[in-house]
């Protein structure tokens, strides 16, 4: 079953919901391989949407539920689905964006979100003249024909630029039991087993996303919490007596600064595989978690483009203090050199990778970014770092992100994981703005814990005595609030853009 709140449905009811589905997009004369479009936060109908329009081998097109009309537009324009599913509440801000052509079905907002995300009443509701998608559904047959199989197609900026679909090209047979076996690897889920899925991360999101169809696929109980809370998602954890969780390093943090007497207070020991990637983990953070919560963290790493090709347990975390894994069955990992020549053992690098248990990709109507993307059948995103002489894959940081001072190399990723150890320190972002002697200097951005009196000249003696003074700040900054995702990510080039645009 999957639970969200009080609520709850079952396999069977799902399922039935998901062939009425099925019955009513062809009936909307939806074609095979035309794609999809949903703006919907974790709920019953995000599962219904994916699995009707996969199952007739047209893929869906999860939209970031933050977007607003333009950027909204663009993704309908650009994908040219035709059909739009939509939480009622998130209608105000992209109902300018939706074009005459677009058939708009709306989802009611179920109450455990409206509470979560404090939305008034009337905007829970289906607006009058508009289609209501239980209504709609429920109006239709159960469809008959076997179900296929289609991958979301997933926007992503990819290297740089504006948002990219990432299209798959239809799986083969052996590559789908790859893939079933690949994410029993990376994911820890794997069908006919006893498994409690706890989802809190958005699944607009490609990691999510697949976590979470992959749980849906395996028959797994799913448990939705509607926006990661630390002490909540503890009391999930004990309520449910859940198994697995698929986690970014911000939450760790988030969980690690709750006070012992709250992480003491909650019955853990149901936990058999939690994973996370997205962003770095730095290793005391990584060593706290597994302290208090045992060898049950995973990680893994990838991208939407290159699906997981590198993972590790938690036993190799604590040998290779900072490495995101090694190659699993299917990865491919190479680090190039700028000339296209390969790397050695411990030479930092440009990562070019891939997973072969999923099939290759293009860029949605843009074949010329996909060429630029890749190398020797690879795929590089932007990633630098360094495999070790036993394989294991370092990051340094984005080659975007990357900041040249002086002619010096510097990888903020590295200030970063200092700084998140700083007490009073709840969350923070290096990047490089423009100088006139050294081209670039280095600004830190910090969102301080809510008693916590820090200063510019606090952060900067923090820093100076764990890295080198070149690698310290000039410019910190302290918000209340740092720009982010769901996920909790920050959105760094928020931050970043305006000093480039003076």
């Amino acid at each position: 079953m999957i639970i969200s709140g009080e609520r709850q449905i079952s396999y069977d009811d799902i399922r039935a919901r998901i062939r009425r589905a099925m019955s009513g997009f062809r009936a909307l004369g939806l074609a095979e391989a035309a794609p999809v479009a949903m703006m919907l936060r974790n709920d019953f109908a995000l599962f219904e949407v994916v699995a009707a329009s996969a199952a007739l081998g047209s893929p869906v097109v999860p939209i970031n539920w933050h977007l607003k009309a333009e950027e909204v537009r663009y993704i309908l324009a650009d994908s040219g689905a035709k059909i739009l599913v939509c939480h009622a509440d998130l209608l105000p801000q992209i109902r300018d964006g939706v074009p005459a052509d677009v058939l708009l079905l709306v989802v009611a907002t179920p109450p455990e979100l409206a509470a979560t995300f404090s939305i008034p009443g009337e905007l829970t509701e289906i607006p009058v003249g508009l289609t209501d998608w239980d209504r709609w559904r429920d109006d239709h047959p159960q469809a008959q024909e076997p179900p296929r199989r289609a991958a979301a197609m997933i926007y992503t900026s990819g290297t740089t630029g504006m948002p990219k679909g990432v299209r798959r090209m239809p799986m083969q047979p052996e590559q789908a039991a790859a893939s079933e076996r690949v994410g029993g690897i990376a994911y820890g889920i794997k069908p006919r087993e006893d498994q409690i899925v706890l989802i809190n991360g958005p699944m607009y999101h490609s990691a999510p996303h697949s976590y979470g169809m992959l749980a849906f696929r395996s028959a797994c109980t799913i448990i939705l919490q509607a926006r990661f809370d630390a002490e909540e998602l503890l009391a999930l954890i004990e309520r449910h007596r859940v198994t697995h969780i698929h986690m970014v390093p911000t939450m760790f943090v988030r969980l690690l600064r709750l006070p012992e007497a709250v992480r003491q207070r909650y019955d853990l020991s149901s936990l058999r595989f939690v994973v996370h990637g997205a962003a770095p983990c730095p290793p005391d953070v990584k060593r706290a978690m597994i302290d208090w919560w045992g060898p049950v963290i995973n990680e893994y790493f990838g991208s939407t483009e290159t699906g997981i090709p590198v993972w590790h347990s938690a036993e190799e975390a604590l040998k290779k203090p900072g490495t995101v894994g090694r190659p699993i069955e299917g990865g491919i990992v190479r680090i190039f050199r700028d000339d296209g020549s390969p790397c050695g053992a411990n030479e930092v690098g440009e990562i070019y990778m891939r997973q072969t248990s999923v099939p290759d990709f293009d860029y949605h109507g843009r074949s010329q970014a996909r060429a630029e993307a890749g190398r020797d059948g690879l795929v590089s995103v932007g990633d630098v770092g360094y495999l070790d002489a036993d394989g294991y894959l370092f990051l340094c940081d984005r080659k975007r992100d990357m900041v040249i001072s002086g002619g010096v190399n510097i990888y903020p990723a590295e200030i970063e994981n200092v700084l998140i150890g700083m007490p009073g320190v709840r969350d923070c972002a290096v990047f490089g703005i423009p100088d006139a002697e050294f081209g670039e200097r280095l600004c830190a951005f910090v969102e301080p814990e809510s008693d916590a009196e820090l200063s510019a000249d606090a952060v900067r003696s923090f820093l100076r005595g764990r890295l080198a003074n070149f690698k310290v700040p000039k410019d910190v900054e302290f918000r209340d609030a740092l720009p982010r995702e769901a996920t909790g990510k920050i959105f760094k080039r928020k931050l970043r853009e305006p000093y480039w645009t003076m």
